[in-house]
């Protein structure tokens, strides 16, 4: 099977004297991102050869907390759709949204 189209997304990180981020600009043009401001970024890679995931996980500065927070439990729904997706595993997805809400309720991220 020939490759038809090949795309790119690209991560900008600027760094302080200390080498923290101060600025994260990322670009995906398929996607119609182009050098759009983030506070924070989470990039998770499969490597097959050593069965093993690789990480790299970004925030500047001057990321809240709070916001941090929301990020974090966003992202864990978000897991949680994808390893349904990718797995058709509803038992396992339903456990991990009991989790996401268990995650919102200590945070107090939902309102009651």
């Amino acid at each position: 099977m020939a490759i038809e189209h090949t795309s790119e997304i690209k991560i900008d990180i600027a760094l302080d004297e200390n080498r923290i981020p101060e600025k994260l600009r990322w670009t995906a043009e398929d996607g119609g991102v182009e050098h759009e401001e983030t506070k924070a970024m989470l990039l998770s890679v499969w490597d097959h050869k050593n069965k093993e995931s690789l990480r790299i996980d970004l925030w500047t500065k001057d990321m809240p907390v709070d916001e941090m927070k929301i990020f974090f439990h966003q992202t864990l729904v978000a897991m949680s759709d994808t390893f349904y997706r990718a797995t058709q595993d509803e038992k396992m997805s339903a456990t991990m949204k009991d989790f996401c809400d268990y995650f919102a309720e200590k945070l107090e991220l939902k309102q009651q």
